[in-house]
């Protein structure tokens, strides 16, 4: 039986939705990754080669699990990936070190002069509120099973489904988180696979089903084949998500 994470204090009450990922080693490096989209490919031969010859090999993207690294995501929410880059530099160099207690005291003068909005700085303000005062401990989630680290995440007020599934991809490592509701995710499986609308979240979901317990790959390798079109044909493609709406090709973890 799971045991259902602490609600942090600035959490907000929410029924989480059950979801299940299946266990399996971790991404944690380029010689792991390429196991995986190897065992990946194996399932799914004919689309696995398509993305690649358009995308190339999947990357890494891998970033340190903890309260800079979901900042990180946060602050590439609705942005492009030239501005989340700058205003996270600027977070980056006016909160020395980027650390939950350092967030917690910085004051709004501060957090705007980086470019932050104001639904961002209460997102972060309540994450370092979680953080500082041990409500959610981010170092303990890779310990977790998924479903309850992206509960533990998604109690926390202003981290949604997509910004905890980012974080399992790119911050944990785990081989099975897929953000379904990334627009970019859904064109390129609207393209990759020749469908005539593009698919929501839920019908994402369904159609990953074949690709478990390696969706996190498929969705690294979906991005790639996003961004490969476009470069290859100066189409005009849909825009990525952050939280499902952002303005970039790929998903909101920084590079």
């Amino acid at each position: 039986m799971h045991r259902r994470p602490a609600r942090a204090r600035g959490a907000k009450r929410v029924v989480v939705p059950t979801r299940v990922y299946h266990p399996g080693p971790p991404i944690a490096d380029e010689a792991s990754l390429r196991q995986a989209a190897e065992a990946l490919r194996e399932r799914d031969p004919e689309l696995i080669d398509r993305l690649m010859a358009i995308g190339g090999p999947p990357p890494l993207r891998r970033r340190e699990p903890g309260f800079a690294g979901l900042a990180a995501i946060i602050v590439s929410q609705q942005v492009s990936v030239a501005s989340a880059k700058a205003i996270f530099g600027r977070l980056e160099a006016r909160i020395v070190p980027l650390e939950a207690a350092r967030f917690a005291i910085a004051t709004e003068d501060d957090l705007r002069a980086c470019g932050l909005s104001t639904p961002k700085i209460r997102a972060l303000r309540a994450l370092s509120e979680a953080v500082a005062e041990g409500g959610l401990d981010l170092a303990g989630l890779a310990a977790l099973d998924a479903e309850n680290a992206h509960a533990a995440l998604v109690a926390v007020k202003g981290v949604g489904p997509w910004t905890a599934d980012i974080f399992l991809l790119f911050c944990l490592g785990h081989p099975d988180a897929f953000p379904a509701g990334d627009l970019a995710l859904q064109e390129a499986a609207k393209l990759a696979l020749k469908l005539k609308t593009r698919p929501d979240a839920a019908r994402l979901e369904r159609i990953a089903e074949r690709w478990r317990p390696w969706r996190g790959v498929a969705a690294r390798m979906l991005w790639a084949y996003y961004r490969g079109l476009k470069e290859r044909s100066g189409m005009v493609l849909a825009e990525a998500s952050g939280s499902g709406r952002s303005r970039d090709l790929r998903p909101g973890a920084p590079r």
